[in-house]
């Protein structure tokens, strides 16, 4: 059995996928498999992917599915990906040729049952890193510290031991498409360090129709999932009293959008909900606004 799985959550990208594909034919290492989750696409992705597997150049698997936002597919890779170790590459990125070499030597060497996996850099199509790199003389660390207590900045890649992935899945919300992702990054952080390698693993790029991008809308749009999620940070047991600070403000404005008036009564932090109510309350009011300006643009 080969030792990575890359996996690809991907949503009506057959404009761009193309370029993701071009990448992993050009490894020079072919110990992993590509696994292709399609949310519910309705181009012609499907019929690119089956183009590329009957092409026959590097192991391929489909699976489609209703569409439920990227955190619905990352829970049905989790469910699939049989290998030891996992990363997810984005439709619109693209990973340097010796990533996957990288990411076998290393763990090969280093890893074990210890760590849940591995944090690597993301880079732009220039080849500079995304935000900082990672401290030099640091082995391993939560990714909760790195970026709270190290003081490293952008996105980074997260390499995974897939049997911890399978753990904490995402809750899925009627008629909402998103949970932020660092929520099982944060669960596996109580329990595991990652070991750190200042080497570049993917190239990133931000497409205009990237959730990345669009954040303001999948806040505005998805209040539950958000609720949910800072719910969760508050109760890191590692997370100081400023951040869960932040964490209430922004719970209760996803309250006032989502109208549940019983938010008070079910944070785990009455207290620091209640002193968040004001600054909460603001932020709500800014999203509303906002949404308003957004109307009147359209």
């Amino acid at each position: 059995m080969k030792l990575l799985t890359v996996f690809t959550p991907t949503y009506n990208r057959a404009y761009c996928l193309d370029t993701c594909y071009k990448s992993l034919l050009n490894q020079t290492c072919k110990d992993f498999v590509w696994l292709i989750i399609d949310d519910g696409s309705t181009d012609s992705t499907k019929e690119l992917v089956n183009h590329w597997i009957t092409e026959n150049q590097i192991e391929i698997r489909y699976h489609w599915q209703e569409n439920q936002g990227m955190h619905g597919a990352h829970n049905t890779a989790y469910e699939l990906i049989d290998t030891e170790l996992n990363v997810c590459i984005d439709s619109d990125d693209s990973m340097p040729e010796d990533s996957v070499e990288k990411i076998v030597h290393f763990w090969r060497e280093y890893g074990n049952i210890t760590y849940s996996g591995i944090i690597g850099l993301d880079a732009d199509n220039n080849n500079k890193v995304i935000g900082t790199k990672l401290p030099e003389k640091l082995k391993s660390s939560t990714l909760f510290n790195l970026y709270n207590k190290y003081g490293v900045l952008g996105d980074k890649k997260l390499v995974y031991r897939t049997e911890l992935t399978k753990l904490y899945p995402y809750p899925i919300f009627e008629n909402e498409k998103y949970v932020g992702l660092a929520y099982k990054y944060y669960m596996l952080d109580q329990q595991y360090e990652m070991l750190l390698m200042n080497e570049e693993l993917c190239t990133v790029e931000y497409l205009p129709d990237g959730s990345s991008l669009n954040m303001f809308n999948q806040y505005r749009k998805n209040p539950k999932g958000f609720a949910f999620y800072r719910k969760e940070l508050m109760q890191l047991p590692f997370a100081s009293i400023s951040f869960k600070f932040r964490q209430a403000i922004h719970y209760v404005s996803s309250s006032f959008l989502n109208r549940n008036w019983r938010f008070l009564s079910e944070t785990p932090l009455k207290g620091l909900t209640f002193l968040a109510i004001p600054l909460g309350f603001l932020l709500y009011l800014y999203v509303q606004q906002k949404k308003g300006q957004l109307k009147l643009r359209s």
